[in-house]
C-alpha cells in the first residue's frame, strides 16, 4: 500500500515537470512540465509504464546525488539547481546578445537596448496613439501580462 501511494507520488510529480527540480527557473514558485511523453515513454510503445516512470525518477534522482550514497542532501540540490539556473542565465545573456548588439561588439550600450523593444512596448501599449501611455493604458497592460502568465502557468 505504502509503496503504491509512494509510487503514485514520484508519477504525479514526474508528469508534472519533476519534484526535484521544481520549476524552469523563471521565478519563484513559477513551474513547467519538464518531459515529453516521449521522454517518458523509455520503449516507444505509446505507453508510460510504471516501471518507465520510476526508471526516469531514479536517473533524476542519480543526476542530483553527486556522492552517488543514495540520499539527498541541501548543497546537492542546491548545486544542481545552481547548475540548472546557471544555464538558463547563459542561454538567456546569449539571446539577448544576438539580438540586441546592433554593432556587433559584444556589448550593449543603451541605445541599443532602448531601440527595439521601447518602440514595441509603446506601440503596443499606447492603444490610443497619442505617444503617451495613460494610466488606463498601463493597467490594461498589467491585466493582459497576468492573464497572459496564468495561462502559460507562470503566474
Amino acid at each position: 500500500m505504502q509503496h503504491s501511494v509512494l509510487l503514485t507520488t514520484l508519477a504525479i510529480s514526474i508528469a508534472a515537470g519533476g519534484a526535484l527540480s521544481a520549476g524552469d527557473g523563471t521565478g519563484p514558485g513559477k513551474h513547467r512540465p519538464q518531459h515529453s511523453f516521449e521522454e517518458l515513454d523509455a520503449n516507444s510503445d505509446g505507453m508510460i509504464t510504471q516501471a518507465e516512470m520510476e526508471a526516469h525518477m531514479q536517473a533524476r534522482f542519480s543526476r542530483q546525488d553527486a556522492n552517488g550514497d543514495g540520499l539527498l542532501s541541501e548543497d546537492e540540490m542546491r548545486s544542481f539547481m545552481q547548475e540548472k539556473a546557471n544555464k538558463r542565465i547563459e542561454k538567456r545573456i546569449s539571446h539577448m546578445m544576438k539580438r540586441h548588439d546592433a554593432n556587433g561588439d559584444g556589448q550593449l550600450a543603451m541605445d541599443e537596448m532602448k531601440d527595439g523593444r521601447m518602440g514595441m512596448m509603446m506601440s503596443r501599449v499606447d492603444t490610443d496613439g497619442d505617444g503617451a501611455i495613460s494610466k488606463e493604458e498601463f493597467e490594461s497592460m498589467q491585466m493582459m501580462r497576468g492573464k497572459h502568465r496564468g495561462m502559460n502557468n507562470d503566474g
